[in-house]
């Protein structure tokens, strides 16, 4: 945790205080108050009040055009998930209204855990058997997921189903061709067979679907290991869950997950990383647990590939710009021509 006051003018204590007195969380003044270290945009201000710790989630200090819509999404989520078998934070108290502190937040209960990328306790780094157990469990998490009544949980209204499927490869192609207001910005031409993925994925497109909720970004920097297990404590990060194919979790798991030469590479983000299983095995697990078939997983894990490519390429082309760092742009440049290239190995497998 932060020791450095740099959120007291986007968190203001005392209207925090008479806000928590009206909904009856606690007495007397607000102690020990500093941010959490990892939120990259939003605010994680951790802090006790009469005797109990709380977790406030708000906005980044400049808002975007969605970012209170996306913490109300966030609050209700969590308070939907309350009861299931997602490993979630969870929620206490949620103030949708933005005239309070300046923007909406929630206030969650705080998660004793730890992110493998940031550090990997004795207990884990004792043998390869624990590690293995860890990317299980992380899979548990989407499995879990998958299998909340999203009907029964009030999340209906989440994500629009109708044409789901023909939505995803126009979608992620039209991110992609967006990037063209940027000049500098070279364009797909440099990019390994943009056409030739778009093809494949609308030639190969799943015919039906069995819908339910998507984390959105699931991957293990967004996670929390419990200490004391090879298990997950929270699935943390859910301003993008939606409702559409859980398999697209998957397929974004495959993107993410470490390929053959990068571990051979030692290019990990996680260390050490012996023991964790293959991705097969980790879609295996997915499917003994939900019952759902993976006779489309390859068609999920290409497009999450082309997904994640598409959107870090729009860094290399603001970079172009002179919109961005150049050292950022071109490492993530790498990284789409990368996911690409692993999308067209897929294919051709």
């Amino acid at each position: 945790m932060s020791g450095e006051k740099t959120w007291d003018d986007v968190i203001p204590l005392d209207r925090l205080t008479a806000w928590m007195d009206g909904q009856g969380l606690g007495r007397g003044p607000i102690g020990d108050a500093g941010l959490l270290a990892g939120g990259t945009q939003n605010f994680l201000l951790k802090f006790t009040r009469d005797g109990r710790d709380y977790v406030l989630r708000r906005p980044p200090r400049h808002l975007r055009g969605n970012s209170n819509e996306t913490m109300r999404r966030e609050a209700r989520v969590l308070g939907a998930l309350k009861g299931s078998d997602v490993p979630h934070p969870g929620l206490i108290a949620a103030c949708p209204q933005e005239d309070v502190i300046g923007a909406a937040f929630y206030l969650m209960e705080p998660i004793h855990g730890f992110n493998p990328s940031v550090e990997m306790p004795a207990l884990h780094c004792s043998s390869p058997e624990m590690r293995r157990q860890m990317g299980f469990s992380l899979v548990d998490g989407i499995a879990a997921l998958s299998k909340v009544d999203h009907v029964k949980a009030g999340l209906s209204d989440l994500g629009k189903l109708d044409g789901y499927i023909d939505r995803q490869v126009p979608r992620w192609l039209g991110q992609l061709e967006s990037y063209r207001e940027f000049k500098e910005w070279p364009g797909p031409s440099e990019l390994p067979s943009v056409d030739g993925i778009v093809a494949w994925l609308e030639a190969h497109k799943p015919t039906t679907f069995k819908p339910g909720l998507i984390h959105g970004d699931y991957h293990l920097l967004n996670v929390l290991y419990r200490y004391d297990a090879p298990r997950l404590a929270a699935i943390v990060d859910w301003e993008l869950c939606t409702l559409g194919d859980p398999m697209l979790d998957l397929g974004w798991l495959y993107a993410t997950w470490a390929s053959p030469e990068e571990i051979a590479a030692g290019q990990t983000s996680v260390r050490p990383w012996d023991g964790f299983p293959a991705f097969e095995e980790l879609a295996e697990r997915y499917a003994e647990s939900t019952g759902r078939s993976l006779k489309d997983v390859k068609w999920f894990s290409v497009l999450g590939c082309f997904k994640l490519g598409a959107i870090l390429e729009g860094s290399h082309a603001r970079a172009c710009a002179g919109k961005a760092p150049k050292e950022i742009g071109d490492r993530l440049h790498a990284s789409t021509i990368r996911l690409f290239n692993r999308a067209l190995n897929l294919i051709a497998a």
